[in-house]
């Protein structure tokens, strides 16, 4: 969606990534929780964290700092996971993100956004839905469905799949042994 198709007042949830500020359409944003024990993968790629258990289910976790070319995530007692869905292929996928604190909800207006800046063909903004203005702040509003890219959204599903899998494996035999 550009920003031309947003006609109405929607809602954002903002986040800080180091000093800037982010936001998602709430409609994508599931849940936010306090920082929890995240599970390595080994063998994954630099971005993803690893995956938590939720309520029963493997999700995996992604340093939204990585992908977005910063610097990694530090630990703090601001710094929560934002669990959104994404789509990949036509499906819906949960997956945490890291994000150093989230800020609050606002309400912007078509006129408050504008299109993401062109700077060149070198330099990916595909994934920055626009820019909100409040107030004297920018605000770089993500389209997290294109925030990663397929085959990073593959992986991290299949990560969590895979742990899944490994989580399903370790209660079986935990079973066995009582």
């Amino acid at each position: 969606m550009s920003v031309s198709e947003i006609t109405e007042t929607r809602q954002y949830l903002t986040f800080k990534l180091g000093n800037e500020i982010f936001a998602t359409e709430v409609a994508k944003v599931r849940e936010v929780l306090d920082l929890t024990t995240i599970t390595q993968i080994p063998r994954t790629p630099e971005f993803m964290a690893g995956v938590i258990n939720l309520r029963g289910s493997v999700v995996p976790v992604v340093d939204l700092r990585l992908c977005l070319e910063m610097s990694r995530t530090e630990s703090t007692r601001n710094t929560c996971i934002v669990v959104v869905e994404v789509l990949l292929d036509n499906e819906s996928t949960i997956i945490g993100a890291l994000a150093d604190s989230v800020e609050e909800v606002i309400d912007l207006e078509p006129d408050q956004i504008q299109p993401a800046p062109r700077i060149g063909t070198q330099i990916r903004t595909d994934f920055i839905k626009g820019m909100g203005k409040r107030d004297t702040q920018f605000i770089m509003i993500l389209d997290i469905d294109r925030v990663f890219s397929a085959e990073e959204l593959a992986v991290a599903r299949g990560q969590g799949q895979d742990a899944g899998k490994q989580l399903e494996t370790v209660k079986q035999l935990a079973e066995v042994a009582a």
